[in-house]
This record gives structure tokens, C-alpha cells and sequence, in this order.
């Protein structure tokens, strides 16, 4: 970060003295990730003249890893011959990832300076459903015929390589486009030139379908380690392929979007800095609405029991306690479960080998805590402070503790269960998390706490 900003006053310096060959001798060295992190700090009025020095290719890569906002503002400003430089430089899934985020006039002005082929790869993507595959898919790939020999297929591969996404697997069809197998760069480089295509090529090719949820996706070049993955229609047609960068970006998505969802919280595409504080409320007042409209059923049940705890008025300081354990140990459940489900680890049918599991791990919480905490009561709050009253002291420490067991228990199973069956349902199992699950067990906790102490002091 201190480098960029060193970088960054010596650009303004450089531009203040119209330096710009020097400019381009800086950035020409700097990687597209670097310049477009360096030019989101420019001000606005310096950023086109910043971009129209990159040489077309280095201007398209940067381009791409530049925010939604700053590519609207250079698209604003380009000539249409710019623009169609740039557009036509993008690989096409890059492309698409861009129009899914301008406003309508932008993304028919794009379209227009797009070439023919361009043009309507862009259009076969954006027909996909948002969280497919399909989606996220590039159409620019190394496709070979099984016939040919390794000498063809490498010059095949020298003529057409620049345009495409990777050369480092190429995938082998029939006629009918139908998969049939996959070659890597090194088999080829490696084998007999007279070699046939459809002697050295591996036929066990792991292929996705273009309805695949892309998450799924992703998560399968984590466990297998692949750096692309071939995509089929549902007559098995090459369609497509994923790299490896895009399952990245898919997975960082997605996480980004459960950490908001289970800090309870709508989901935004954009980063903080660039969300706007009307946007940040409306992401965050709609959860905040329903967590609080819950939390009523709380107060609602220390209401009903009002007349018992002036009785037994030490059982009113051990509500906080009682509430936030449960809250705590029901997050702990949950956040496990979710990301087990995340992973691809756990299934639904796997719920009664989660419940059993977490019921034995939450007897053992349970005890511990009840142990530890009728000692500290009985030790502290009972002989040293004289918090009870030494005629009920023993009922009410039990209570205490009995109720703290059966809330961990309680927590736990609720915590591990809601996160499995919402995405039986269908529904994101993120959102499952706390702060909804705290809100849920507060309630709980609270009925436990009362009949507990109603069946022990018979109140």
C-alpha cells in the first residue's frame, strides 16, 4: 500500500509536467492488477489519460481488474474506436462479467463496438441463469480432432493460441462437438510428432453442465486440483470451459456473501468503501426490523414469569449468562455445520450422524459448564458474597445449573439442524447463522430457565 502511494504521487507529479512517455515507461513494467489498483486511487479527471497510455493488450488486462465504477467512467469517455479496442481484447467470460454490471446505454454501446463473434458469444453467456456455470464460463478454448496427428495439432495450437483463455489442457471432440477427451501441452511437446491424437489422449475427461451451480463448481478444483474444467451441454457438447481464476472469484463471492449473510446482513456486490450509507442501511435495517420484532418474545416471557422472579429474585442475574452460552453454543453448531455444508463435507442425509455427533459433544459442553459454574456459585456467589438465600440456596444453584445443561444441549442441536434442513429447503444455510440462531435460543433458553425453576422451587 505504501508503495502505491509512493507510485501514485510520482504519476501526478509526472502528469503535472506532461511526462507522459515517462508515465508509460512506469506502467508498461507494473502488472494489470497493480495499475488498476493504482489507478482506483487517481482522480477522476487523470484516469483516462492514465489508461489511453497502456498498450492495447496491458489496457484490456487492466481493465478488467479495475472496479465496476471506473470501467463506466472510461467507457463514458472512450471514442468508439477505443472502446473497441479494449472490448475486443477481453476474453469473452471477462466481457461478461463487465456488462453484468453497467446500466443499460453502457452495456448497448459495448455491444455495438463488439465484433460479430464477440457479440454473440457475449449473448449465448448472459442467457445462463446468474449462479450457473454457464455463467462464468469462457467459449475460448484449444479444441482438437482426435484424427490429426501431434505435428497438426501443435501448429493447430501456434495459429490459434492467441486467443484464447489457456493452451495448457485441450480438449478432444468428435464431429458433433461431443467430449471425448482432453491433451495437455506437456503430453503433446513430449510426444512422437507422427503420434495420433486419439492414441496418447486421456478419455476419462471430468466435465460440469452448463446448469451447474457455480459454487459446486469451483469447490471441485479445490479437490482435484484442476487449472481448467471442460463444460457440456446436455447432449455432452464442448460448450466451454472454467479456469481456474474464475473458480477463485466464484469462491471469493461466495464467501463474502455467507459472511454477510450470517452477520445478518443483505448481501452487496460492491466493496465497503464503495457502498454508499443509504445502500449499507437498506442492507442491514431489513434484519435488524426482524431481530428486533423477535427479541420481543423475550421480554414477553420474563413478563409472564415477573411475579416468580420477585420471589426468587437471585434467579434474574443469571438470565444474561443462560441466554449468551446458549447463543454462543448454538453459533459454534451452526458455523460448523455451514461450512461443512459449504465444503461439499456433509449432505442432508447425513443429519442423524450430525445430530448424534453434536448431542454427545454438547453433554460433555454442558457438564463442564454446570460443574465449573455451581462450584463458582457455591464458592463465590453462596459463601463469599452471600448472593442466596441459604434456604433455597442449593435449588436455586441446581436450577441454575440444570437449566445451563439442557440450554447447551438445546443450543447445539438446534444450531447444527436449522443450517441442514434450510438447504433441504432450498434456502442459504448462511443465513442460519447468528445472529438468527442467538435470537432463536434466547427464547428457548428463557422457556428451559422457567420450567426448570418451576419444577425444582415449585413456583
Amino acid at each position: 500500500m505504501e508503495n502505491n502511494i509512493t507510485i501514485r504521487d510520482t504519476l501526478l507529479t509526472l502528469v503535472q509536467g506532461k511526462k507522459f512517455s515517462t508515465i508509460k515507461d512506469i506502467l508498461v513494467t507494473m502488472n494489470s492488477v497493480d495499475i488498476a489498483s493504482l489507478f482506483e486511487e487517481m482522480p477522476e479527471d487523470i484516469l483516462p489519460k492514465l489508461f489511453r497510455l497502456l498498450p492495447k493488450e496491458l489496457a484490456a488486462e487492466t481493465f478488467v481488474e479495475m472496479e465496476s465504477d471506473s470501467q463506466e467512467l472510461l467507457v463514458k469517455g472512450f471514442s468508439d474506436r477505443e472502446l473497441k479496442d479494449v472490448i475486443n481484447e477481453l476474453y469473452v467470460d471477462d466481457a461478461v462479467d463487465i456488462i453484468e454490471e453497467m446500466p443499460a446505454n453502457v452495456v448497448n454501446r459495448i455491444l455495438k463496438q463488439a465484433n460479430s463473434e464477440m457479440r454473440k458469444d457475449i449473448n449465448e453467456l448472459l442467457k445462463y441463469p446468474e449462479d450457473s456455470v454457464g455463467s462464468v464460463m469462457t467459449t475460448e478454448f484449444v479444441n482438437l480432432k482426435s484424427n490429426v496427428t501431434v505435428e497438426a495439432a501443435l501448429e493447430h495450437i501456434h495459429k490459434t493460441a492467441l486467443d484464447k483463455e489457456t493452451v495448457n489442457t485441450c480438449y478432444v471432440t468428435q464431429a458433433d462437438r461431443v467430449l471425448i477427451g482432453c491433451i495437455s501441452l506437456r503430453t503433446l511437446i513430449i510426444a512422437n510428432p507422427t503420434d495420433i491424437i486419439r492414441d496418447i489422449m486421456e478419455t476419462n475427461v471430468m466435465s460440469v453442465s452448463t446448469d451447474e451451480d457455480k459454487e459446486t463448481v469451483a469447490l471441485l478444483f479445490d479437490k482435484y486440483n484442476h487449472i481448467a474444467m471442460p463444460v457440456v451441454d446436455n447432449e455432452k457438447r464442448l460448450v466451454g470451459i472454467v479456469t481456474v481464476d474464475d473458480a477463485i472469484d466464484v469462491i471469493q463471492e461466495e464467501a463474502s456473501e455467507d459472511i454477510e449473510k450470517m452477520a445478518a446482513i443483505l448481501p452487496s456486490e460492491k466493496s465497503y468503501l464503495k457502498t454508499g450509507v443509504f445502500e449499507t442501511f437498506k442492507a442491514r435495517i431489513p434484519w435488524l426490523l426482524f431481530l428486533m420484532i423477535s427479541a420481543t418474545f423475550t421480554g414477553a416471557i420474563i413478563s409472564k414469569f415477573e411475579l416468580q422472579l420477585t420471589t426468587y429474585a437471585a434467579l434474574i442475574v443469571f438470565i444474561p449468562m443462560l441466554m449468551g452460552t446458549g447463543g454462543n453454543s448454538g453459533s459454534q453448531a451452526s458455523v460448523t455445520v455451514i461450512r461443512a455444508l459449504s465444503l461439499g463435507d456433509i449432505e442432508f442425509n447425513d443429519i442423524w450422524r450430525v445430530i448424534w455427533k453434536e448431542l454427545r459433544v454438547s453433554a460433555i459442553c454442558g457438564l463442564a459448564l454446570s460443574v465449573i459454574n455451581f462450584a463458582k456459585l457455591y464458592l463465590i456467589d453462596y459463601l463469599m458474597l452471600n448472593n442466596f438465600d441459604a434456604m433455597v440456596a442449593i435449588s436455586e444453584m441446581l436450577v441454575v445449573c440444570v437449566t445451563l445443561f439442557l440450554v447447551v444441549v438445546v443450543a447445539k442441536f438446534i444450531g447444527c439442524t436449522l443450517p441442514i434442513i434450510a438447504k433441504r429447503l432450498g434456502f442459504d444455510p448462511a443465513v442460519m447463522a447468528s445472529p438468527l440462531v442467538t435470537t432463536i435460543l434466547d427464547t428457548f433458553s428463557l422457556l428451559i430457565y422457567f420450567t426448570i425453576a418451576a419444577l425444582i422451587l415449585n413456583i
